[in-house]
C-alpha cells in the first residue's frame, strides 16, 4: 500500500531554512505526481508546490522564489526546500501522491488546488519571528 512519511518539520526564526523530506513506498515512484501541501493553524489546507514525473512543477504565488520542490525517482523521496522562511510559512506540512505521469498544465494544477490521493502524516514547521 501506499506510505508516504515526512521529516524534516522543526522550529527555526524568520529568514531562516528547513528541508523537508518525504520517504515514499508502496508504488511505482516514477509513475506519481506528487506534492507538498500545507495547513497553517485554523485555516485550509493550501497547496503549496506540485511536480509530475517530467519534473514540470508549480508553486503557490506565496512561495516562489523561496521554495524549490523536488523529486527523485532512484530514492523514491521528495524533498521541498524552504528557504527565506516567514512566520506565515508556520503550518503542518503533509506530502501526497496520486497516480499520473506527465500530465497537462491545467492537471497539474486541479491537483494543486484539489489535492490528492494519498497523504503521509504530516511535519510541523514553525517559524518565529
Amino acid at each position: 500500500q501506499v506510505q508516504l512519511v515526512e521529516s524534516g518539520g522543526g522550529s527555526v526564526q524568520a529568514g531562516g531554512s528547513l528541508r523537508l523530506s518525504c520517504a515514499a513506498s508502496g508504488f511505482t515512484y516514477s509513475s506519481y505526481c506528487m506534492g507538498w501541501f500545507r495547513q497553517p493553524p485554523g485555516k485550509e489546507r493550501e497547496g503549496v508546490a506540485v511536480i509530475d514525473a517530467d519534473g514540470s512543477t508549480i508553486y503557490a504565488d506565496s512561495v516562489k522564489g523561496r521554495f524549490t520542490i523536488s523529486k527523485d525517482n532512484v530514492k523514491n523521496t521528495l524533498d521541498l526546500q524552504m528557504n527565506s522562511l516567514k512566520p506565515e510559512d508556520t503550518a503542518m506540512y503533509y506530502c501526497a501522491a496520486e497516480r499520473c505521469t506527465v500530465v497537462p498544465h491545467a492537471t497539474l494544477a486541479a491537483l494543486f488546488n484539489a489535492g490528492m490521493d494519498y497523504w503521509g502524516k504530516g511535519t510541523l514547521v514553525t517559524i518565529s519571528s
